[in-house]
């Protein structure tokens, strides 16, 4: 897809953001003072509500040792028997902070008095600063308006409250038996999700069992949210999570599943795509590999890889990090391995093969090229205060760049998605605070 106008993008994210039977979402903005930074800012609450509680929802969470309170919480809530409501907040992460637990807990049971539901219904998630403390009362008397503010026609509302730097909304979907899947993700800067700052949320009214959610979802968040990168930052909240309704009948698991595969597989290219200060999208598939884990380990090596990613943003076809990334990771963990018959190409072009480099004026000619085509936008110079902001406020294609690797030592084999590190995602993080 290309769209050529923030217009344009807006009216296919309304499509993509009919909301399926059983849902209602509602977004309320308020003001206030964060304790830890007495300076004035902005929050918005977002509730995703089930018409009536469900017993069929999954979630897989962060790995990181040091989780958000509603991680915490939301692992707990997993043994409820119900979920009837979702609440979340940006700006605000809720992370170590002191009484961290309690204060999502008062807002769940705030949000449940209204919805009549139970506490335990009520599932918390944060997004934003790390360390500072939730404004309790502040959101306690906003919440009424999240809670008037409740329709069933559009998800998009939802997509737009969750953000924090993201340039856009990111909302995908697929139809399927008469019902839908649709689903809603918040992600630009620390990611690289080891689930289960990423949430992400999917709503269904197909009817899927309990114990087919919880076994599907950590098969599909492996195979999709677990394989982006864009700075090699694990979040303290990361957040997936999926509900049905239950509404549409007679669809089958297997269906399901793939429908379910390709809204995440969406979702995670579209957070590295909005990711900060993002100019290009790589996509690495490694084969030939010994077994899965080390195709994935190298593909993340190269996505990862500091020095390959300012020649991406640089357009800049030096073929020797992506070769010198690989051959870092091989020799650190498996030094033993037979490397002699590894071939690697960008954009389908061969630039490796066997021991030596396969480059010629042309081929040079051809590999930058490639680069440019994949290149979201070029940035101007920064502003009077030093910031670079980005052109365009909306994805102006899906073009990526390719780099194929077969480590020719065996059948396995993995796919990454990654980016390019710019100046404008330094300056993005130097200046996230203030």
């Amino acid at each position: 897809m290309e769209f050529r106008s923030r217009e344009s993008h807006r009216e296919w994210l309304q499509g993509q953001a009919v909301l399926p039977a059983g849902f209602r979402v509602g977004t309320t903005r308020f003001g206030f003072e964060p304790m830890e930074v007495p300076r004035r800012a902005t929050m918005t609450l977002t509730l995703l509500a089930v018409d009536a509680p469900t017993p069929d929802f999954a979630a897989v969470f962060t790995r990181n040792a040091f989780p958000g309170a509603p991680v915490l919480i939301g692992r707990g809530r997993l043994m409820s028997p119900r979920l009837g409501a979702i609440l979340v907040n940006n700006k605000i992460s809720n992370v170590c902070a002191p009484d961290g637990v309690n204060s999502s807990e008062r807002l769940c049971a705030e949000v449940a008095r209204s919805l009549a539901l139970q506490r335990e219904q009520v599932l918390p998630c944060s997004t934003g600063v790390i360390g500072w403390r939730l404004p309790v009362a502040a959101m306690l008397a906003a919440l009424p308006e999240a809670v008037n503010e409740l329709q069933g026609g559009t998800i998009l509302p939802a997509a737009e409250g969750i953000m924090t730097t993201d340039l856009y909304p990111k909302v995908r979907r697929v139809e399927l038996g008469g019902g839908s899947i649709v689903g809603i993700a918040k992600g630009a800067g620390m990611i690289e999700p080891n689930l289960a700052t990423m949430l992400v949320f999917i709503l269904t009214d197909i009817a899927v069992p309990r114990a087919t959610l919880r076994g599907l979802l950590p098969k599909v968040a492996a195979d999709t949210f677990n394989a982006i990168s864009i700075d090699s930052d694990t979040s303290t909240s990361d957040t997936v999570v999926v509900l049905s309704s239950g509404n549409v009948q007679g669809v089958t698991p297997e269906a399901f599943a793939e429908a379910l595969r390709t809204v995440c597989g969406d979702l995670a290219e579209d957070v590295v795509r909005n990711g900060e200060g993002v100019h290009h999208v790589v996509k690495v598939t490694v084969c030939g590999a010994p077994d899965a884990e080390l195709a994935r380990a190298v593909a993340k090596a190269v996505v990862n890889s500091p020095l390959f990613q300012c020649a991406v943003a640089g357009n800049d076809p030096n073929v020797g990090r992506l070769v010198c990334a690989v051959g870092k990771h091989l020799g650190r963990h498996c030094p033993g391995l037979d490397v002699s018959r590894c071939r690697m190409a960008i954009g389908g072009h061969t630039v490796f093969d066997r021991g030596v480099f396969r480059l010629d004026p042309g081929l040079e000619g051809d590999l930058a090229e490639h680069l440019k085509r994949a290149e979201m936008y070029r940035s101007g110079p920064p502003d009077e205060h030093g910031v670079f902001r980005p052109p365009v406020s909306w994805p102006v294609h899906e073009r990526s760049v390719v780099v194929s690797i077969d480590l020719g030592t065996g059948n396995a084999s993995a796919a990454v998605i990654g980016a390019d590190r710019t100046h404008e995602y330094i300056s993005e993080n130097a200046d996230y605070r203030s």
